[in-house]
């Protein structure tokens, strides 16, 4: 007797899917191979960008955060790609599972990164123009204050808005979601932003961990 139909079977594999792309760190794999350092033992001691920026290597922060969208992104497109005919919730499943993936990696003792950049490419490949403006207002408030705490965010703040003017009901829900686990997963940084503690890009040079 068969337990899994195929519609149960396609999400299961589209939560495997995402969240082996996911688990993939590319940070410290990157930092360790390129540079010989390990992320982890810096700054926030996460594995992604904006902490392998703190080892003093633009190039391996701007791979990482590349590589960490593409991770998004290839869960969702690979789904739209498999199930054309389906009805598009294995491609919003696949895209969750990547950044919890990411969030959660289990080859690091389920310790990753806190999913900014992997959401984006998820986002990206859900709906560009949600995708847009949610990295307008991300490189906005980088740019004008130099938190890229604060610009993930008020990023993250903004999806469920520019999801329910774009966009259908399964992504206003899915980014109402991911929003709520970034802010979560970013409590640390909003306390140290009250407190003036918070440090902006370029100051990890001058403190580090």
């Amino acid at each position: 007797m068969c337990f899994l139909d195929y519609s149960s079977f396609m999400v299961i594999a589209a939560v495997m899917l995402g969240g082996g792309l996911g688990a993939i760190p590319f940070g410290l794999i990157l930092s360790k191979t390129f540079a010989g350092i390990d992320p982890r033992k810096i700054g926030s001691g996460n594995i992604g960008a904006t902490n392998v920026l703190r080892t003093g290597h633009k190039s391996l922060a701007i791979a990482t955060l590349l590589l960490d969208a593409l991770k998004g992104g290839a869960a969702v497109l690979i789904c739209h790609k498999l199930y054309a005919s389906a009805n598009g919730l294995e491609a919003y499943l696949a895209g969750f599972s990547a950044i919890l993936g990411h969030m959660f990696t289990p080859l690091l003792r389920f310790k990753g990164g806190k999913g900014a950049s992997t959401a984006a490419g998820a986002l990206f490949a859900l709906s560009w123009s949600v995708g847009l403006c949610t990295m307008f207002t991300w490189l906005l408030t980088l740019v004008t204050t130099r938190y890229s705490s604060l610009a993930t965010l008020l990023g993250a703040i903004g999806m469920p808005f520019y999801a329910a003017y774009f966009g259908d009901a399964y992504l206003v829900i899915w980014c109402l979601i991911v929003t709520v686990i970034v802010i979560l997963k970013h409590k640390g940084n909003i306390y140290r932003l009250i407190q003036g503690r918070e440090l902006r890009i370029g100051a990890g040079k001058k403190q580090k961990s």
